[in-house]
């Protein structure tokens, strides 16, 4: 079967997963740019074939038994670059593709065009040497920009104050669903906290707008989040990040996700390899050789066991890749 950019048939998912589980898949495509992503997207489309979105890895259970149709890879949508003069009427046909030449001073235009593909930890890391403000928060989040947009990545501070992807994107560039390129305006965007609500749209790249600081401020704010963040999460084990959405406040009496999984006995809790992390009761880790059945096991039963305590009802915020043709970018 011919496709637009590289492919590989019967290519191993697992180690494209920060949890490190799942099978094969009957197509990899690996793009190198937008155009070849939206190319591959199309070509999927016009052939019927199911189709999911691969970015990091870091928010996704694939099945033991692998999938059926194509996986489109963003790993070689590896781009950050800082645009040169963008006007709000320009789109972002010459920016996503290649570089222009960059202002003198980073200050004048604090911003940086990302592909979909762009890691998170690489651009948390671009904007702290840039002295530019923004992403602070984001440091140690893996995963790939594209999936950071569409989920609308982010968190809550003990106080409450959210932060989150949105507060530094200026626009995106999606593939929409008449397989077009398509810009999105920040003022266009209606996000909300862990759901980016793009619908049927794919994200292929963005502008992302920051706040010029002094790269010591940044570094130092991003490496206290770091801190804090190591304290309470088991941030250097194999996971696949929150497990669970946190439910509505006002139905849980303002309880996370994480608390309420705790206090209902869940932390320890395991199924083969597959564990819910002592440190943070809304992470599930491999403590070696977990497969996909112990982990959407070991889910149901956390999720019955808040349930009987509790009458929640708790969302997966992971997606769950059982060979359905369910599409999701991570």
């Amino acid at each position: 079967m011919h496709w637009p950019c590289a492919s590989l048939p019967g290519a191993d998912l697992r180690e494209r997963t920060t949890l490190r589980v799942g099978g094969p898949v009957a197509w990899l495509l690996e793009p190198a740019d937008p155009e070849q992503f939206r190319e591959a997207i199309v070509a999927a489309r016009e052939r019927g074939i199911p189709m999911r979105i691969l970015g990091g890895g870091a928010n996704v259970v694939i099945d033991d038994s692998g999938l059926d149709g194509v996986v489109i890879s963003t790993e070689r949508l590896n781009r950050i670059f800082r645009p040169g003069d963008l006007s709000a009427e320009e789109t972002l046909d010459e920016q996503l593709p290649s570089a222009r030449v960059a202002p003198a001073d980073p200050a004048e235009d604090p911003r940086l065009v990302v592909w979909s593909g762009a890691p998170l930890p690489k651009l948390c890391r671009a904007a702290r040497d840039l002295g530019y403000s923004g992403l602070e928060k984001m440091a140690g989040v893996p995963g790939h920009v594209g999936g950071g947009i569409a989920m609308n990545a982010g968190g809550k501070d003990r106080d409450g104050t959210l932060w989150q992807m949105s507060d530094v994107v200026e626009r995106i560039r999606v593939v929409n669903a008449a397989g077009e390129m398509e810009d999105i305006a920040r003022h266009d965007w209606d996000p909300v906290y862990r759901d980016g609500r793009l619908g049927d749209a794919i994200v292929a790249g963005a502008v992302l707008r920051f706040e010029p600081r002094s790269k010591m401020e940044v570094a130092e704010a991003s490496r206290e989040y770091l801190r804090r963040k190591n304290a309470v999460q088991p941030v250097t084990e194999r996971s696949a990040g929150c497990v669970f959405k946190n439910p509505d406040p006002e139905r849980s009496g303002g309880k996370t996700a994480g608390l309420l999984v705790d206090e209902a006995g869940g932390k320890g809790r395991r199924r083969g390899d597959a564990t819910i992390s002592e440190r943070h009761g809304n992470f599930l880790i491999n403590q070696g050789a977990a497969s996909a059945a112990d982990v959407f096991g070991l889910i149901e039963e956390i999720q019955d066991l808040v349930a009987q305590r509790t009458g929640l009802e708790l969302e997966c915020e992971v997606k769950l890749w059982r060979g359905n043709g369910e599409r999701a970018a991570t």
